[in-house]
Parts: structure tokens; C-alpha cells; sequence
């Protein structure tokens, strides 16, 4: 055979052999599932094993999360779910609000579930992993403490003070600062302080800031525990992390020995120390670490990324932000002469920064989407969900539903003047028993930032262009760089 013929046999046999191993996944699952296998929603199961992850993590990495779900709706159509193999799990995607609102709602059908990477590193006591009875007991022990409106009442003054020093120590930085890695540090801050108080340790609050990062950075990766790969970096910082938490928690039960009946609660940690179930039970120490983990980091990272997202929107968009800036005016007008600082009843009348908030979460695509297991075969709109597999409500996709939201990639808090949306349709905090306990404390967290930043500052980036990443939340690769300025 001459050169030529040879080369066409090895292209035809390597395209043989792409096209085999392309749908060996598939094959599986449909002997697997056997009858069941018609009913399930269209998709492609991908490669054995990896399945559709890397084309997923790229995506991800790039900036352009909604690629994966784009290309499944050319190939099969439009529908309301799709199966594929994601994160070393057999899924189906739900793409509309109807069908996200039955699967966030029902946790008789669908149990928290999330990817093997997050499960690791969370803990198996946090709030996102235990369910029904046990959800609900932690839930109903550690409301008051972040969302009461006493507590609430009580965390201004700290959050006030750390985002006016904050804000003006960027404006005296003579270089441009990573706006995003700077509100991470100061959201940082101010939840160690409510959650951990004065606690005695050795470590900065910038380096234990710096351990939720790398952790952060492995939620969303191949779970392969090995030197070099990001998973691996992460379960070193979280063991770090937790041996922290752990020493703060043996010298908090020491103070309350030797205190004895003089010990008072001060800070959630010592709440969480004190609390005792209807059977007088304590909670033991993995449950503490874990739930002060799982605060620790929903209280600061997913606020950071928002209130980085509100600031360069608002910059973009200078007639937004003078009506944003217009209502803080009216705010600190209206006050009484005596008043010092901001109150609650104050925030709360931020109706437009309300909508901004709302907005920026809509448009950043904060929170993407979440993770949910089917506990049996579940049947909806004539399809067929199968027992065990992954079902995860694709928010970013929601968000950009233009029957729902009109110019959905225009940046317009007007839009939710008197705008009731489709149930389902805009969840950034979870729905019903998963709703997020802390989304008052996020809010009024950055609504205090936003409100400072707009009567003060404002903000000058370098590069508006910025290529985006989604991982592990959208943000711009450079993280924001911008020059912080004080208003005259």
C-alpha cells in the first residue's frame, strides 16, 4: 500500500474509534437503564468516565458557562431537560422554572447532592449536605443568631466601621488594586467578626481569608487528590482551615469551664458551643466546625463577587448609579440631626439599591447553579429522571430567559419595579426549606457597602474589556483592577 492509502486507513480507523468511544458512554446507561432509557430527556452522556466535564471546566474557565446547554439545545432541540455526565456523574440539566421549582421544593424526590469535589471539602455536617429531619433541626438551631432582626440590628455598627476604613484605604493606595480580592478581605472581616468574635489566634484574617480562596478554587474541579491538581491544594487549606476552628474551639469550651455559670455567649461560635437540642444534647465539635465553615464562607465569598459586580455595573452605567446615588442622599437627609451612622429602618427603605442588588445577581449569574440527587425514579412532563442520577437547575439559563426578563443582558434594575416573577424563575438564595438562611445578612451587608461607595467613591477600571471566568463564580480575570478614588 503507498503512503496515501496507508494514512487514509489510520484516519478512518482513529474517526472509527473517536465515534466508538464518543458514544460508549451512552451505551452504558441505556443497557444499564434498559426500558427506562426511551423515556429520559435528549442529551449525550459524553466520554466514559470524564463524559462532558472538560468541555464543561473549559467553558467554565472562559467565561462562558451557557455553551454547554446552547450546544445541547442545537443538537436535540429545545426542551426542559437534558441528560449528560457531569463531574463524574450521570445528570440531567433542568433549564426552566417550572421543573427547577418542583426539584427545589420537593426534597421527598430530591436530596442535596452535590459534586464529589464540594462534598469533600464542605463537610458531611454542613447545611448543604444533611437533610430533612437533621436539615432541619440545624436550620431551626442557627436562624436567629444571622437573620433575627435584633441580630441584624446589632451587626450595623461593625459593618459600617470595617467598610469606611476599608474603602478608605483603597483610595490612599497610590497602585490599582484587585477590587474583588480587596472586598473579599473586607466581607471576610466582618463575618469572622460576627461569627467568631475576638477570637485569640495565631493566623492573620488575610491568611485565613486566603485558605476559603484556595479552597473555593476546588468546589468546581476533578476531584484527584494528588500534588499539583487544584483538589489537592484545597483539602490541604481546608485541613489547616479546620484544624484553626478546632483550637478556637477548645479555648472557647475552656473559657466557659472556668467561667462556669459567668460565661456568656458572645459571638455565634459560642452560641453554636451552647446550644443544646430538645433532648439536652450538645452539638458536637465536627457539626460546629462544619456549620462555621459553611457560614464562614457563604457569609463573605458570594457577597464579595455581588457587591464587585454591583460597583463595576453601576461604574458602567453612570445613569443608574446617579439614581442609586440619589436615593442614599434622600436617606441621609431625612435623618435626624442626633442620628450617627445608618439604622436598620434606613436600609430597609433602599428600594432601588434593592433592585441594583437584585439585578446584579441576575445579570453576574452569581449563583449558576445548584445540585440535587433523585431519591427514586421521578416522572416530569413525560420524562423520566432515574433514581440516583445528579439533577442540577441551571439558574444561568433562567436568568437569561427573555420571556421572563426582556433585553435579558441589559444591565436594568428598573425592570423589577412592581415585577412579579415566574415561581422558579429568579432563586439566587434557594427555595423553600433550602432557602438561604444568611440572605438578609447579605444583603444588608452590601447594601452598607454600596451605600458608603456611592456617597464617597468611586471607581476607575483599568480594563472594562477584561475577559470574564466563571470559576469558581464569574469575575474578570484580572479580578477588577481598578483605582479606587474619594469624591470631593
Amino acid at each position: 500500500m503507498e503512503l496515501k492509502e496507508w494514512l487514509v486507513l489510520i484516519i478512518g480507523s482513529l474517526a472509527l474509534i473517536f465515534g466508538v468511544m464518543k458514544r460508549l458512554n451512552g451505551w452504558y446507561y441505556e443497557a444499564k437503564l434498559g426500558k427506562l432509557w426511551p423515556k429520559l430527556p435528549p442529551g449525550d452522556m459524553g466520554w466514559p468516565i470524564l463524559g462532558s466535564t472538560l468541555s464543561f471546566l473549559k467553558n467554565f474557565n472562559s467565561g462562558q458557562p451557557r455553551i454547554l446547554l446552547h450546544n445541547l439545545s442545537i443538537r436535540y432541540g429545545k426542551s426542559d431537560m437534558y441528560k449528560t455526565h457531569l463531574l463524574g456523574r450521570a445528570s440531567i440539566i433542568v433549564c426552566t422554572s417550572e421543573v427547577c421549582r418542583q426539584v427545589l421544593c420537593d426534597e421527598e424526590k430530591f436530596k442535596p447532592s452535590l459534586p464529589r469535589s464540594i462534598t469533600l471539602l464542605s463537610g458531611r455536617k454542613s447545611l448543604m449536605q444533611v437533610f430533612k429531619a437533621e436539615h432541619r433541626r440545624l436550620r431551626r438551631l442557627t436562624m436567629a443568631p444571622i437573620s433575627g432582626h435584633s441580630a441584624l440590628e446589632m451587626y450595623i455598627n461593625h459593618i459600617e466601621q470595617t467598610v469606611v476604613s476599608g474603602l478608605e484605604e483603597w483610595a490612599s493606595m497610590k497602585k490599582p488594586i484587585e477590587l474583588l480580592t480587596e472586598i473579599k478581605k473586607l466581607t471576610f472581616k466582618i463575618i469572622w467578626n460576627i461569627f467568631m468574635g475576638s477570637s485569640s489566634i495565631d493566623s492573620s484574617i488575610g491568611e485565613i481569608e486566603a485558605l476559603f480562596a484556595q479552597i473555593a478554587l476546588g468546589f468546581i474541579s476533578l476531584p484527584i487528590n494528588f500534588p499539583g491538581f487544584s483538589f489537592h491544594k484545597s483539602l490541604k487549606a481546608r485541613k489547616e482551615l479546620l484544624s484553626l476552628l478546632q483550637s478556637i474551639i477548645n479555648q472557647k469550651r475552656m473559657e466557659k469551664k472556668k467561667e462556669g455559670e459567668n460565661w456568656e455567649a458572645k459571638d455565634m461560635m459560642d452560641l453554636l458551643i451552647e446550644l443544646k437540642d430538645e433532648d439536652g444534647e450538645e452539638l458536637d465539635d465536627e457539626t460546629i466546625r462544619d456549620l462555621i465553615f459553611g457560614k464562614l464562607f457563604a457569609g463573605h465569598e458570594t457577597s464579595a463577587y455581588t457587591a464587585m459586580w454591583a460597583v463595576l455595573f453601576l461604574t458602567n452605567h453612570p445613569h443608574i448609579l446617579q439614581r442609586t446615588k440619589e436615593e442614599q442622599e434622600d436617606i441621609i437627609k431625612r435623618r435626624p440631626t442626633t442620628q450617627k451612622g445608618l439604622s436598620l429602618s434606613e436600609v430597609k427603605q433602599m428600594k432601588f439599591l434593592y433592585q441594583v442588588i437584585d439585578e446584579t445577581l441576575r445579570v453576574g449569574s452569581i449563583t449558576f447553579m445548584v445540585f440535587r440527587e433523585a431519591v427514586v425514579d421521578v416522572e416530569i412532563n413525560g420524562k423520566i429522571i432515574p433514581k440516583g442520577w445528579k439533577v442540577i437547575p441551571w439558574f444561568g439559563e433562567l436568568y437569561m430567559d427573555e420571556k421572563q426578563f426582556p433585553s435579558p443582558h441589559e444591565f436594568n434594575p428598573s425592570r423589577w419595579d412592581n415585577f412579579v416573577a415566574t415561581p422558579g424563575a429568579f432563586t439566587p438564595f434557594g427555595l423553600g426549606s433550602r432557602y438561604c438562611p444568611g440572605s438578609d445578612l447579605a444583603k444588608l451587608e452590601i447594601s452598607i457597602f454600596l451605600h458608603y461607595f456611592l456617597l464617597n467613591y468611586k471607581v476607575e477600571q483599568l480594563d472594562p474589556k477584561c475577559q470574564k471566568t466563571c470559576l469558581p463564580f464569574p469575575h474578570p480575570k484580572d479580578k477588577g483592577l481598578a483605582r479606587v478614588h474619594k469624591l470631593e
